[in-house]
């Protein structure tokens, strides 16, 4: 029994190093894709004509020079 998880754990341990440079790839073109994503949405109008800060260092700035507050979103949607 102890003989066949072994070798059930290395076959599975065998599996995902022969597959990383696959994931890698698959990745990458993911990461590509999610970033045209995100161009276009900031192309849209409500993004472009709403003045929409995305650079979070630069909205705390302008924020603090205006004193005001900020509203702020976090989402992962498309983090590369």
């Amino acid at each position: 029994m102890k003989t066949a998880l072994t070798t059930g754990l290395a076959l599975i341990a065998a599996n995902l190093l022969w597959s990383a440079p696959a994931f890698a790839q698959d990745d990458e073109a993911r990461q590509v894709e999610l970033q045209k994503k995100f161009d276009r949405k900031m192309e849209k109008p409500f993004i472009a004509h709403g003045k929409w800060l995305t650079d979070y260092d630069q909205a705390r700035k302008l924020a603090k020079q205006e004193g005001k507050l900020l509203f702020v979103y976090f989402t992962r949607s498309y983090a590369p």
